[in-house]
């Protein structure tokens, strides 16, 4: 829908928002109208250079021809049911997933956070029932960041963040430990610990990626103590760093591993997959969902994933990633550029604002994001290219210099 079609003026539509919405986000003044592969069109046409990509969603491009068939064609068919009847787009879709991803069984869910919640859940009950009631708690990592429900929410490790305020005390059974500390997660297992619990690459805490000796040694110890080794790849997920999980860059395998975000190409959509003997734990009742595995945001995933891999587009997020970092290091100011794949984060020295950049370039229209005081991410579709990357720097150098001077 466009806004002359609806006959009200930009301002008139903002003014409904504030009447009717509770609005928790710090909106663009912009109106998203239209979008296509590397931008996204406001109400005048204008476009936006998009290197947000609906926070790692869209990483087929905006409005992927094959996504949007697929999603036209499975809404002629049935657009909803229960998870009674088989449905076709549901079945072929987890045949993908477990054979591209080597795991064993899967579960649909709706977003990143209720799959979080269910390899929580999973993890639990499989620890106390195959070792005992208490054996239900779960490491994580310090500035982690899993999901706002409330247990994805206990599992993140910031409570000082705003999403844990005010929300009373937090789901028991979690502990934390220093992310890429091996020894710190060492001392924080006991005798009720069932799982370990980490993303490949901290997101929202900074983006920073895990070393392979933190990795590979997370995976001895969950072997050596019987522990669930717990994968957080809703961000990081579907070739976005470089691989198709970001567990594969690691040379490890996960016995639970979350997804969402990259794999619904813009469909609301979410999945966990487990190895068969973990995944014995959910049984008839034990867990379910209304719209989870739902018939067209399954056939959206579907050609999502069938489009990222048979284009190969984790080898253009390893090339266009590097190429892109490399460029970021000459930006001033700069303190560290970090990041796997196009999943890349920039830390400025103290006195450049993070948010002050992300606003700077948007009115240059590029979109990015901020995290925290002095960090911008880039998660761009990864279709990018080189001249894409190219613009994309020289709005980000011009905004800081501009800043600077």
């Amino acid at each position: 829908m466009k806004l002359k079609d609806t006959g009200l003026t930009k301002e008139e539509l903002k003014q409904k928002v504030d009447t009717y919405m509770i609005e928790t986000y710090e909106r663009f003044d912009f109106i998203a109208e239209t979008a296509k592969d590397m931008y996204i069109y406001d109400e005048s046409g204008e476009a936006y250079l998009d290197f947000y990509a609906g926070i790692a969603v869209n990483s087929t491009g905006n409005c992927n021809d094959k996504v949007v068939a697929a999603v036209k064609d499975q809404v002629a068919d049935v657009i909803h049911t229960f998870n009674y009847p088989y449905t076709i787009p549901q079945v072929l879709l987890a045949e993908k997933i477990c054979t591209s991803i080597g795991m064993d069984k899967i579960f649909f869910q709706n977003s990143g956070a209720e799959s979080n919640e269910a390899m929580i859940k999973m993890a639990r009950k499989y620890g106390v029932e195959t070792y005992g009631p208490q054996r239900y708690n779960i490491v994580t990592a310090r500035m982690s960041f899993h999901g706002r429900t409330m247990g994805a929410l206990s599992a993140t490790g910031q409570p000082h963040n705003a999403c844990q305020i005010g929300f009373g005390e937090m789901t028991p059974g979690f502990s934390y430990a220093e992310f890429n500390n091996l020894q710190s997660f060492k001392d924080a297992v006991n005798d009720n610990t069932i799982a370990i619990l980490i993303e490949p690459v901290q997101g929202e805490g900074g983006v920073h990626p895990a070393t392979m000796e933190f990795m590979q040694g997370l995976r001895a110890l969950c072997d050596e103590k019987g522990l669930l080794l717990l994968l957080d790849e809703v961000q990081t997920g579907w070739c976005r760093t470089g691989a198709i999980m970001a567990y594969m860059n690691y040379g490890i395998k996960p016995d639970i591993v979350s997804m969402a975000k990259a794999m619904g190409g813009g469909m609301p959509i979410g999945a966990i997959c487990a190895t068969a003997e973990v995944a014995k734990a959910f049984t008839m009742g034990s867990h379910g969902t209304t719209y989870g595995g739902h018939p067209v945001s399954t056939a959206a995933s579907l050609a999502q994933i069938t489009e990222l891999l048979d284009r190969d587009l984790a080898g253009n997020a390893r090339e266009m990633g590097a190429y892109f970092m490399d460029q970021l290091k000459g930006l001033p100011k700069v303190k560290e550029v970090r990041g796997q794949g196009l999943l890349i984060g920039v830390e400025f020295e103290d006195g450049v604002s993070g948010v002050d950049v992300k606003h700077g370039v948007l009115e240059k229209k590029l979109l990015i994001t901020a995290i925290g005081q002095n960090i911008i991410r880039m998660i761009p579709p990864l279709i990018v290219t080189k001249e894409d990357c190219d613009k994309a720097y020289g709005i980000i150098e011009a905004t800081v210099k501009e800043l600077i001077n």
